[in-house]
Formats: C-alpha cells, sequence, structure tokens
C-alpha cells in the first residue's frame, strides 16, 4: 500500500496492543520503529507486564475492568492471535467505535511486495514450506511468514526478500482488511479452534477473509473437493482449482499431477511419500507457487526433494512388520481423518485436550484400523466415537499407549499417533508430544530388536 492518507487510516499514531505473545511484541517492535505511541496489556503477565513493555519501547497499563474507556483512548486495537472472540476488548471495542486490525493491515500499510497467503484447517504449514521452497529452487528471494516463527510484520524489515509466503491461520484473517495477495489459497475446512471462535460460522466467515480483496488482482486457489471452500471461492477466470481428481484445474490422472490444459507436471511416483493429503498439498502448493513466480523446473525440482515436516505423519521407525508414525500436529478429528485415511490396517492412538470438537467424526475411520488405543482427557470420547465399530483400550500414559498399540499391531500394520486433540493434558504443545512418543516407540523398538 503506497497511499499514505489510507496507510494513516490504517495505522493511527497511538494504537493498544493485546498481548505480548510472538506476534504481539513484533507488532509493537514494529509500531514503535515507526514511531506511533504503544500501550501494551496482557491478561496473563501480571508483574512482568511493565518490565516487559518498557524493554519493547511501550506504555504498559493493566488489565482494565472498562475495556471501552481504555480503547477509546487510542486509533486502533491489535489483539494476539488465539485471544477468545469471547473475551471483553472485543465488545469494548465495538462500544468505543475503535478498528480491530491484524498484522496483515500493518504490513500492508508498511509494504508492497508480493505475498502469498495460504489458509486452511489443515496443511498450511506444509505448503507454505512447499511453496516456499519452490519459489527459492526458481531463484526467487522467498521467505515464510504469519504463523509461523517470524510474523510478517516483522519479516517485511528484510529489503532484499522478494516474495513473502504467508501461513494465515483464521486469528490473523478475522480482522484482516486490507491484506491484498498475488494469490491467496484456501487448502479447506472442517471444525476446529471452538475454543476461541464464537461459533463454526464466525471460524469459516474468517477464513473466507483470504479472499476479502480479491476483486482488486491476485489468484484464488481453491479446494474443489471441499464444498465449504467451493461456497465462498470467487467466480471468474482468476480462480483455479486443485482436487485429487478431474475436473479440478489441478488434478491427479494416470498417475500424474497435472495442471490446467494439459499441463504434465510430474509423476505421483517422484514424491517422496505420496499418501492423499500428500497428492493434494503438491497440487495445492504448485498452483501457489507458480502464480507467485515460480518456474515449473522450480516446482518439480522442490517437490522431488520434499520430506515431510516433523510430526505430520512422520515415519519413526519399524520392527516386525510394524511401522510407527507421529502425527501429533494432528489435534482436530479433520486432520487425523485426512492422515488415517490413507492407510489400510493401523493402530490409532488418538485422544488429548478437546478443543470443544465432536469427535464422532473418527468413527468413519473404522474401515482403515485395527484398533483404537484412547488417550488424554478426551479418551473416554475417543472411545465412544469408536463404540460398537473398533476395538478400543484406554491407556494412562505414553508408555502404556505404545505397549498397548505394540500388543494390537500384527505384521503389516501401521501405528499411528494422530490424536485429533490438542496436547495440553500432558504436554505443553504437540511438539513435546510428538517427540516424546517418538522417544518411547525407539526405546520399543530397541527392545524388540
Amino acid at each position: 500500500m503506497t497511499d499514505p492518507a489510507a496507510a494513516a487510516a490504517l495505522v493511527p499514531d497511538r494504537v493498544l496492543v493485546v498481548g505480548l505473545g510472538v506476534m504481539g511484541s513484533a507488532v509493537v517492535r514494529a509500531l514503535v520503529q515507526r514511531g506511533v505511541t504503544v500501550t501494551v496489556t496482557d491478561d496473563r503477565l501480571g508483574a512482568e507486564g511493565p518490565g516487559r513493555a518498557a524493554d519493547l519501547g511501550a506504555d504498559w497499563v493493566d488489565p482494565p475492568a472498562d475495556w471501552s474507556e481504555l480503547i477509546a483512548r487510542h486509533g486502533a486495537v491489535v489483539p494476539s492471535p488465539g485471544i477468545p472472540e469471547r473475551h471483553p476488548l472485543f465488545e469494548g471495542a465495538r462500544t468505543a467505535g475503535v478498528p480491530i486490525r491484524s498484522e496483515f493491515d500493518l504490513a500492508a500499510a508498511w509494504d508492497h511486495r508480493p505475498i502469498a497467503t495460504i489458509t486452511g484447517t489443515n496443511g498450511k504449514t506444509t505448503v507454505t514450506t512447499l511453496v516456499t521452497e519452490m519459489l527459492l529452487a526458481s531463484g526467487r528471494r522467498a521467505v515464510p511468514a504469519g504463523n509461523v516463527d517470524v510474523p510478517l510484520v516483522e519479516a517485511i524489515d528484510d529489503p532484499d526478500t522478494e516474495v513473502f509466503v504467508v501461513e494465515a491461520s483464521s486469528f490473523r484473517l478475522t480482522f484482516a482488511t486490507a491484506h491484498q495477495p498475488v494469490v491467496g489459497t484456501w487448502l479447506n475446512f472442517a471444525p476446529d479452534h471452538l475454543d476461541v471462535h464464537l461459533d463454526l460460522a464466525g471460524y469459516e466467515a474468517a477464513k473466507a477473509r483470504i479472499w476479502a480483496n480479491h476483486a482488486k488482482g491476485g489468484i484464488a486457489v481453491a479446494n474443489a473437493d471441499d464444498p465449504v471452500v467451493m461456497r465462498w471461492a470467487p467466480v471468474g477466470e482468476r480462480t483455479e482449482t486443485f482436487g485429487i481428481r478431474e475436473p479440478a484445474d489441478w488434478h491427479v490422472a494416470d498417475g500424474v499431477l497435472r495442471g490446467p490444459g494439459g499441463l504434465e507436471l510430474l509423476p505421483v511416483a517422484e514424491l517422496t511419500r505420496a499418501l492423499p493429503h500428500d497428492r493434494a498439498n503438491a497440487l495445492a502448493a504448485a498452483a501457489t507457487a507458480l502464480a507467485a513466480g515460480a518456474t515449473l523446473d522450480g516446482i518439480r525440482t522442490a517437490l522431488r526433494a520434499f520430506r515431510s515436516l516433523p510430526h505430520r505423519v512422520e515415519l519413526v521407525g519399524e520392527a516386525g512388520g510394524v511401522r510407527w508414525y507421529d502425527d501429533s500436529k494432528a489435534t482436530a478429528p479433520h486432520a487425523t481423518v485426512a492422515a488415517l485415511s490413507g492407510f489400510d490396517s493401523a493402530v490409532l492412538i488418538a485422544g488429548g485436550r478437546n478443543k470443544g470438537l465432536d469427535l464422532a467424526e473418527l468413527g468413519g475411520l473404522a474401515p482403515h484400523l485395527r484398533a483404537v488405543v484412547a488417550i488424554g482427557e478426551a479418551a473416554a470420547d475417543v472411545a465412544a466415537a469408536f463404540d460398537g465399530l473398533t476395538p478400543t483400550v484406554t491407556a494412562g500414559t505414553m508408555e502404556e499407549a505404545v505397549a498397548l498399540a505394540a500388543d494390537l499391531a500384527q505384521p503389516g500394520d501401521d501405528v499411528v499417533l494422530s490424536p485429533a486433540c490438542a496436547s495440553f493434558d500432558w504436554y505443553p504443545g504437540y511438539a513435546k508430544r510428538g517427540d516424546h512418543f517418538q522417544a518411547v516407540v525407539r526405546a520399543h523398538l530397541e527392545a524388540v530388536a
């Protein structure tokens, strides 16, 4: 965005930032660096707050009893991702008539380089990584940003970057008004994050904001196999679809990944792994990267070299004809269903802390499963989802879960940790859960070797 008046409307001279996590801190630094007066508050920091704020060059205020009065003293408020929409700050902003801004709005005010944006309930990080590698293999200076280690407002400080590949969570999209990507890709939709959004409709509408400014230019890439995505997809020649089969523009036919106009991209056999969601991710990434400036040769090079990311159906090891996989990143039923649908006979380890989602969807996996090991706070809900469909046992620890799964699995089976729930009952995050699972599995494999 180059219009100074429009930029000033997005970023006034006094801003309230709520939350000092990774993104909140990056937003404060970016605002202060550009001469904006910043006030910060955070419900979780307590006595640490004033010092943290001072270190960032901002003013601290304790969380107020009257949010509207605090917000009214500012020209805009920027909430951190993941603050529940039931939080009183949102009603306070409406009462005060003060706009809520996303970090994407701030970036749009300060930088006009091309952005490729990717959202979806599942697969965002994988496709963001793939698109970045495709652009790099094409000789374009690209970096991932957004819902990754580096927020977009921090990534734009690097003057050498040519293209930003942005992983966009629903939290970042909810209040984005100025974000205008050269390509916006929506991978899929399923119930999730109902502990943050007011309802499923709000979560869906947040995702759809990836195309809010499509009329101003850019390509939309939509999942032809997902009816929710297609309901929101812009109509016109600047929309491309991907799906496992035709008539999607990007599809698989005769064992080959193909693009529009009969383009032969790559034989499926040349992918390092080709589960159904791997093929869909490859097609989505190819469509996105090409629209963002990648070459076909660069796309093919990246696809041949790509390995799955940690804790995403990651092979841990094999013994006695049984393979063990870590899919700890699957924190919602839809992710577990997508992963396990690619297996013929598996022992599923699932459970954890439910995010307010209906786990009954898991029952559809019964034809792919030999047995289920239920774990964590949601063990009873997991068992209920498979009642009368699949033999299910319950484990009280990860060590017990691995031991039970080993007893249940037969040669030719796969054991998959794909929890369909958050990890916060037993672990501080999905990565710690996956790391512990891998350590326990490796100890088991050594014991039986």
